[in-house]
């Protein structure tokens, strides 16, 4: 029973339904029928077919087979014609809007009448996605930049292009012929007081270490020194007056050098008498000023950058005992050299700028009066002197043929106290000591040649060396050694005796 009573109430549901449903069509009929009496329809108004835009969004195209003018059952009139064709032409123009203008010339393009014109062409040279590009967008040429890369704004123009000068319009507002007669060229102020040594110091201390006079003379010569010139003698002297002896020849040279293309003579005379005048304070920090600077004047009258007369100018005109003791060292310097005394070489040449020659005739004299004299602090002093670190290794090469050259072990001993005391004071580098063993050991058979017990000497040098710490295990191993066992003549039997020494 249960299933009976639910069967007929879904029969009554679906024919409650179907009235409805009837009652709704029978309403929009009747109103069709009323509107269409109301506007009346020319059978011309009707199209008889559309353009088929609208298949291309998937709704379905004008029905011309009973050629009624039904559109999916609805009358079209001649407005919604209008509006239709409006749409397609406008639905033509978007499509066109989104090809990129590299496109133009392609694809598809509108007619006057509002038809689609299909066209062909190549394919774009240029991604999209390259908005800045300027090659070409026409799809023809190589892809090269426009005009060779000397078009648009802000382009410098062909690679190679020489400008050529422009010529003045003198029609022009704004020419000016006081302009025609300008000469502009680069001024240089002079260099204050103030500034002067901190600029000029650098320079010489910098001449101190390559030794090159032209070079100051360009720097000098860029400054724009103008009444600063007098300042330049006297500032390098004071700076050489705590530097070396090879230094203040350097800078006696250099005062000779600089006179005439930089300095005049009486620059240099005012420069001196500036140095005699501060010689009080030079004494401070230098106690012997006064000798030194007597030394710079008698090399600048030897040089000729200083008057002969200049000496004599200050006889009895000199109340300062530093002056005058200046003076009087510049005047015995000046008497001795017309007896035959150099004055042009009298601070020495230092450093790398003796030949080797003659450092190494130094260096052996260095040695010989040390093992008669046996004053180490002389021989660290004198071989400090030669301002040589570079070329230390020659001197303990020297020093160790020294030994095996000598008969007697007081020489060894000597020298191995001196190379001791050099290596502890750091003045000969581990590595200058181990290149003059090293030079040793490669000409140990040469030496040979003349001292026949040179090996055995020489490795009892090194073990000792190695006990006092004056060499590494390492070095003493690359020590050469002689076979000190060999075969006698054919009448001993062929007996192996050991040498002995």
């Amino acid at each position: 029973m249960e299933h009976d009573s639910s069967g007929a109430t879904d029969g009554f549901s679906l024919f409650v339904f179907l009235q409805t449903l009837i009652s709704f069509c029978t309403n929009m009929a009747a109103d069709c029928e009323a509107w269409l009496n109301a506007n009346p329809v020319e059978p011309g108004d009707l199209s008889d077919s559309f353009l088929s835009g609208d298949e291309d969004n998937g709704r379905p195209a004008v029905s011309s087979k009973n050629g009624s003018g039904e559109i999916n059952g609805n009358w079209l009139l001649s407005s919604s014609n209008s509006i239709q064709e409006a749409r397609l032409k406008a639905k033509a123009k978007r499509r066109l809007r989104k090809n990129s203008s590299r496109d133009s010339g392609r694809g598809d393009s509108l007619s006057d009448n509002g038809d689609v014109v299909r066209g062909s062409s190549a394919a774009p040279t240029s991604p999209k996605s390259k908005l800045l590009d300027r090659k070409s967008r026409l799809g023809k040429g190589r892809g090269l930049p426009k005009k060779g890369g000397a078009g648009g704004k802000g382009v410098w123009g062909r690679s190679g292009e020489v400008y050529q000068l422009e010529q003045v319009d003198v029609k022009d507002p704004n020419y000016d012929e006081a302009q025609e007669n300008c000469v502009y060229e680069t001024v240089v102020p002079p260099l204050q007081e103030r500034d002067f040594e901190k600029t000029v110091a650098p320079i010489v201390q910098e001449y101190f270490e390559h030794g090159d006079t032209k070079e100051v003379a360009e720097l000098l010569a860029e400054l724009n020194l103008g009444p600063m010139c007098s300042e330049v003698p006297s500032l390098a002297v004071t700076l050489a007056l705590e530097a070396k002896a090879s230094q203040r020849e350097l800078t006696s040279r250099l005062l000779a050098d600089l006179c005439g293309p930089v300095l005049s003579r009486g620059d240099v005379e005012n420069s001196f008498d500036k140095l005699l005048r501060e010689l009080p304070d030079l004494v401070l920090d230098t106690p012997g000023a006064p000798h030194l600077v007597g030394r710079f004047i008698a090399r600048a009258v030897s040089d000729q950058i200083l008057s002969k007369g200049y000496i004599e100018g200050y006889k009895g005109k000199v109340d300062c005992e530093y002056s005058r003791a200046a003076l009087d060292r510049a005047a015995v310097l000046l008497k001795m050299s017309m007896d035959g005394l150099r004055i042009d070489n009298q601070w020495g040449s230092g450093g790398g700028q003796r030949p080797v020659t003659q450092l190494i005739k130094e260096m052996n004299l260095l040695l010989k009066e040390y093992v008669l004299s046996g004053d180490r602090t002389e021989a660290e002093r004198c071989l400090r002197d030669l301002e040589v670190p570079h070329f230390h290794h020659e001197f303990v090469y020297e020093a160790v043929l020294l030994v095996l050259e000598s008969k007697g072990e007081k020489t060894s001993k000597m020298v191995l106290q001196l190379l001791k005391s050099l290596s502890t004071s750091s003045i000969i580098t581990v590595d200058q000591m181990r290149r003059g063993y090293e030079r040793i050991y490669m000409d140990i058979a040469e030496i040979n040649i003349d001292v026949p017990r040179a090996y055995f000497i020489l490795e009892q040098f090194v073990d000792m060396s190695l006990s006092m710490g004056v060499i590494d295990v390492k070095l003493r191993d690359l020590c050469p050694c002689r076979g000190r066992k060999r075969f006698v003549s054919e009448g001993d039997g062929g007996v192996v005796k050991l040498e002995t020494y």
